[in-house]
């Protein structure tokens, strides 16, 4: 059962993020009028995707990033970039004594990646 002032916080609330929301409209709509958007070099474009995009599973994405602007990093992501490394330097080998030391690396961050990405899985926690 909600409480009278459950409500009303919530009200309060609501009403709070209207004015918000309609503050953030009235700026976009004033810059759109000066042209100052249409200005911008990314202006009609879609935005640039980050570092590792592709590589981060799809359900991982959305969360991920919200992490990453609240300034929060998952060790998943360090592992990212470490496997993304890997494949640079795999690519780049010259010698097959250094490839196959790559590939044995590349293979087993692969498994813990995949070992951990599962576990996320199945208990729906980032």
């Amino acid at each position: 059962m909600t409480r009278p002032t459950d409500s009303h916080a919530r009200q309060q609330r609501d009403a709070a993020l209207r004015t918000l929301d309609e503050a953030i409209a009235d700026h976009l709509a004033q810059a759109q009028r000066s042209g100052e958007l249409q200005g911008a070099p990314s202006y009609g474009k879609p935005l640039a995707e980050m570092a590792g995009w592709e590589e981060t599973p799809v359900e991982f994405r959305l969360p991920f990033k919200i992490l990453k602007n609240a300034g929060v990093s998952p060790p998943e992501i360090e592992l990212f970039h470490r496997r993304a490394a890997l494949r640079q330097a795999l690519a780049a080998a010259s010698c097959d004594e250094e490839r196959g030391r790559l590939q044995r690396e590349l293979g087993e961050l692969e498994q813990a990646l995949a070992l951990r990405l599962e576990g996320m899985r199945a208990t729906g926690r980032v």
